[in-house]
This record gives C-alpha cells, sequence and structure tokens, in this order.
C-alpha cells in the first residue's frame, strides 16, 4: 500500500512538472529507547502507516538502546540542546521510560500536548498523570503499558493464591516450587520485591508510590524483609526473567512472577505450555509504561502530534501493540476492544482483566525509595 502511494504521488507530480518532493515534506526523526523491537516497531509498522496517511513525509527513527541507559540518552541529548541554545532540536518524537519523564519536564524539555491530539482523551491510567511521584498531566501519552503477574501451571497450582498473604502461605506448602530472579537479571524478579513491600511493609504504599520520599519511612521495612528472607530461602531463584518462564516450561516450579508480554510471545511461539495461566495477586504488582513525548523545540511539532495521534489510536493500539507484542494497550481497553477479535481479547484479558489491572497494576516506587528497596533486599533478604 505504501509502495503504491508513493508511486501514485511521484506519477501525478511528475505529469505535472512539479518537483517529486513536495513543498511540506518534513522527515520526522523519532527516537526510542528499548530494545531492537522498539525500532523495529516503528521502522517496519508505524513508519509506513504514517508516510501512506501524509505523502510525501518520511520517518527515521533511532535507537538509543535498552534499559534506563537508552532513555538517559535523551535526556543528554535533550539536555546538551537547550544549554547549547539550539533554535530547532533534532528530535520530534521520543519513546522514554517512565522515571524520566519527570527529570524531563523540571528541564523544561518537553511539550505539553496532549490535549491538542483527538487521542488524549483515551488515556485512563494514572501513570499517565503522575510518573513515579511527578505530575506529568498533558506532556505524555503512553505507547504501552507492560505489567507483571505470576505464572502458573494449573495441573501444579488448580486454586492459585489471590493476595501476596496467600501466596506466602502456598509457598510454605510447597517448597522450592515458587521461583523468581531476586533482583537480579530481569525486572520481574525486582517487580516482585516491590509488591512484597506493598503488601507487608508497615509504611503508606501510597507514599511509595507517590512521594514524598521520607527517610523515617524507608525504617518501616524490616519485617517485610525478614519475611522475605524467609520466604526466598524456600524459594527457587532463577537467572532472570526468561529463566523463570524456562523453569515453568520444564516443570522445575510451578509459580513465578513474569512479565505479561513475554509470557503470551512464550505461550504464540510453543515455549510455554497453552494451559498455562496469570494471576495479578492482591494488593498489586508493579508494572510501567513506556512514553511518547514531544521535545520543546521539536522541528515538526504538529506533524509531531499527528504521529503520536496515530500510534495511540484504537487501531494501532489494537494491531500494533496488542496484537504484535502481547503489550497492554496504552490507551483505555474499552477504545480497543472493538478493534480486536475475540480470542486476542480473550487471551489478553481473561487472567487479567481491565479491572485487575486498574485496581491491582502499580506503578513501581519513585527512584529514591525504589534504590532504597533495592539497597535493603541486598542486606536483609539475601543474608
Amino acid at each position: 500500500m505504501q509502495s503504491f502511494l508513493k508511486t501514485a504521488f511521484v506519477s501525478t507530480t511528475l505529469a505535472l512538472g512539479l518537483p517529486v518532493a513536495p513543498a511540506f515534506a518534513a522527515e520526522l526523526t523519532v527516537i526510542t529507547a528499548g530494545d531492537q523491537n522498539m525500532v523495529d516497531y516503528v521502522n517496519q509498522y508505524l513508519a509506513p502507516l504514517f508516510e501512506a496517511q501524509y505523502p510525501g513525509n518520511t520517518v527515521r527513527v533511532v535507537g538509543t538502546g535498552p534499559g534506563d541507559a537508552g532513555s538517559q540518552k535523551v535526556v543528554e541529548r535533550f539536555e546538551a540542546q537547550k544549554q547549547a541554545g539550539v533554535a530547532s532540536w533534532d528530535t520530534d518524537v521520543a519513546v522514554v521510560h517512565e522515571k524520566f519523564v519527570g527529570p524531563m519536564i523540571k528541564g523544561d524539555y518537553l511539550e505539553a500536548y496532549r490535549d491538542k491530539i483527538s487521542t488524549g482523551k483515551l488515556v485512563s491510567r494514572a501513570n499517565a498523570d503522575m510518573a513515579l511521584g511527578t505530575k506529568v498531566t498533558g506532556f505524555v501519552m503512553p505507547m504501552f503499558n507492560s505489567q507483571t503477574a505470576i505464572a502458573y501451571n494449573p495441573a501444579l497450582v488448580p486454586n492459585p493464591p489471590k493476595s501476596y498473604a496467600e501466596l506466602a502461605e502456598w509457598a510454605k506448602a510447597h517448597p522450592k516450587q515458587f521461583g523468581y530472579n531476586g533482583i537480579k537479571g530481569g525486572a520481574s524478579g525486582v517487580s516482585f520485591v516491590m509488591g512484597w513491600i506493598y503488601a507487608f511493609g508497615d509504611g503508606d504504599a501510597q507514599k511509595l508510590m507517590n512521594g514524598p520520599f521520607e527517610e523515617a519511612e524507608t525504617k518501616k521495612w524490616d519485617a517485610a524483609f525478614s519475611s522475605l528472607r524467609d520466604f526466598t530461602k524456600n524459594a527457587t531463584l532463577t537467572p532472570g526473567n526468561a529463566g523463570t518462564l524456562d523453569l515453568l516450561s520444564r516443570g522445575e516450579i510451578a509459580m513465578g512472577p513474569v512479565w505479561v508480554d513475554m509470557f503470551y510471545s512464550w505461550q504464540a511461539n510453543g515455549q510455554l505450555p497453552p494451559d498455562f495461566k496469570l494471576v495479578l495477586p492482591a494488593p498489586g504488582m508493579p508494572g510501567q509504561p513506556m512514553h511518547y513525548v514531544i521535545p520543546a523545540k521539536s522541528p515538526n511539532k504538529e506533524l509531531a502530534e499527528k504521529f503520536v495521534e496515530l500510534a495511540t489510536s484504537p487501531k494501532v493500539q489494537a494491531e500494533g501493540i496488542v496484537k504484535r507484542f502481547n503489550w497492554y494497550p496504552g490507551i483505555d481497553a474499552q477504545y480497543v476492544q472493538p478493534e480486536l477479535d475475540k480470542a486476542t481479547w480473550n487471551k489478553l484479558f481473561t487472567d487479567v482483566t481491565p479491572e485487575d489491572l486498574a485496581k491491582s497494576g502499580k506503578p513501581f516506587p519513585i527512584a529514591p525509595y525504589n534504590s532504597a528497596i533495592l539497597e535493603a533486599y541486598e542486606r536483609q533478604a539475601t543474608n
């Protein structure tokens, strides 16, 4: 389709004796943190769609690398251009991890654009308004929401624990049948630990998620870490996100925390049995979005807004985000459901429903609490 549109456009302009490239043509630069699949998604799916809808314009995508380091490079890129006083920056749209949006807003690097696009009103999750203690309303549109949950083998766990308290009791009765990767080699284990502190810490879980940071709050976790140390002695430590799934698939463990999208991708590839299931235990486990942001000095601001509007439209969220990657949509799932076949919807939202996500899909703690919990885990839960 894209090729046909470009051919038709070139033929028309040549016949009229006009330049092939129209006067309004622009190259939209999209930079994205994350794994190579993020770059591939823009190159292979979003860019052709956008170029077909807005003929003559092109999309160039640049990957900055996986993990926090990739988003940090975006922050540094914006900071350098602002300090240099550059009138027009080299980026139109960026995709970044949640924890880096706050510093970008504080640095005055971003445009408040959400109210300018039609899909802005389709966002309902709180992480589009608060990002780890910083108000981000208007500055972000979630590309997708990733979520952790507990995967389990129903042949071994016919009645899965519905809460962390029930899970702790289950693990006592089933030694080494729960596996997680601690805080090394993958964020599913980190998420499990954060959920444990939300569930059993003596402090205020809402304060951990939203701030403000208070040193006294970090002294309220001793009992939670003591119980987690006992739990971990009775668990199987896995080598990472994939390691947990691998041990599940081989029957060496019966339950473990996983990223939902990885779980469904493994099932789709035949690496996990099709009858394995997920449960999101109360009071909840953290997940995180990736956000679209538009820099304050984007050279093609209106076109950048149109790009994000397309990328967060119900049809694109259904086809690109849910079907291709098994991610949860960035916009409210009710707007995506009509664009999905029943089988796809049921696969993603039967075990963990939209209501479960709204109730028990938690953010990670704000950065200083996050660091304090990880340090305390090393001191108190691994000895």
